[in-house]
């Protein structure tokens, strides 16, 4: 995602494609530009679409009970449908556990180093204690929050963002349907996209770092463990474009997803921070 070196402030990088390196490790992808195309039958039906944006801009829906989710459900990619969310209130801090009996506690704040709202995918539930996926955790690891805690705002979603690595495809989804789909880039060998179950941290327009991340970046909760040898950027995943959107449909990143124009715009406009997003190999 975006952040290179040069970035200002200081704080968690993202993975970035460097411009000097964007016709090499950058390269973005080998393949055609696959702009958002329906589901098998065709794109989902303007009025569908319409209701999912007005639904989702208009604010989530109220989440009255965090115990929908079962007890430890990871919710996987075969049956995820509607997906909880938390976001802390302004001004206000919760406290963060590596396990939902304690240790390594931390407090995280309203804002993300970005600015955005923290909200994060809830993932699993034990008892009062919600394992959430965040950045401030290693890919695979969930941080726990007490769901009781008044810092805490529920809501739920029922978009998601799946991507098929091998089929370089990512579908946008609401309650299960697929809405779109489009062709998008991913890790080069060595540097492959990490897989699992992640989330949106921070919804961002590319311009703010540099028009190699094309019009739009969505940060994500994961970060890149095998990045390429000296690479000078930092480690966050992201989905985001590509000023050479010819190179779509290639494995070239240094780990994150390149989309096209039309699926980022889209994405921006109608899924909440805090959308889950699942990447399977």
């Amino acid at each position: 995602m975006p952040v290179e070196p040069s970035a200002r402030g200081g704080g968690l990088r993202l993975l970035w494609l460097l411009p000097v390196l964007s016709c090499t490790l950058v390269a973005t992808c080998l393949g055609a530009v696959a702009a958002f195309a329906g589901t098998s039958g065709g794109a989902a039906s303007p009025g569908a679409l319409r209701a999912t944006e007005g639904a989702v801009t208009g604010g989530l829906a109220p989440l009255r009970l965090y115990n929908r989710l079962r007890e430890g459900d990871p919710a996987p990619w075969e049956r995820a449908t509607a997906s909880s969310i938390v976001t802390v209130r302004d001004g206000e801090t919760v406290t963060m556990r590596s396990g939902p009996r304690g240790g390594g506690p931390m407090q995280l704040g309203s804002r993300t180093e970005f600015g955005t709202r923290t909200s994060m995918s809830v993932v699993r539930r034990r008892g009062r204690w919600l394992g959430v996926s965040t950045a401030a955790r290693p890919n695979g690891k969930l941080g726990w929050v007490d769901g009781r805690s008044d810092a805490l705002r529920p809501a739920r979603t029922g978009l998601a963002i799946r991507i098929d690595l091998s089929a370089r495809r990512l579908e946008l989804r609401r309650d299960g349907e697929v809405l779109r789909r489009a062709t998008v880039s991913v890790g080069r060998p060595g540097s492959t996209t990490p897989t699992g179950r992640f989330a949106i941290t921070d919804k961002l327009r590319g311009d703010r770092f540099g028009s190699y991340y094309g019009c739009c970046i969505l940060a994500l909760s994961g970060t890149q463990p095998n990045l390429p040898p000296g690479w000078p950027g930092g480690n966050r995943l992201a989905i985001h474009g590509t000023p050479n959107p010819s190179s779509l449909g290639g494995a070239v990143s240094a780990g994150c997803v390149h989309a096209p124009v039309a699926a980022l715009e889209l994405m921006m406009r109608t899924v909440p921070v805090g959308t889950p997003v699942f990447i399977r190999a």
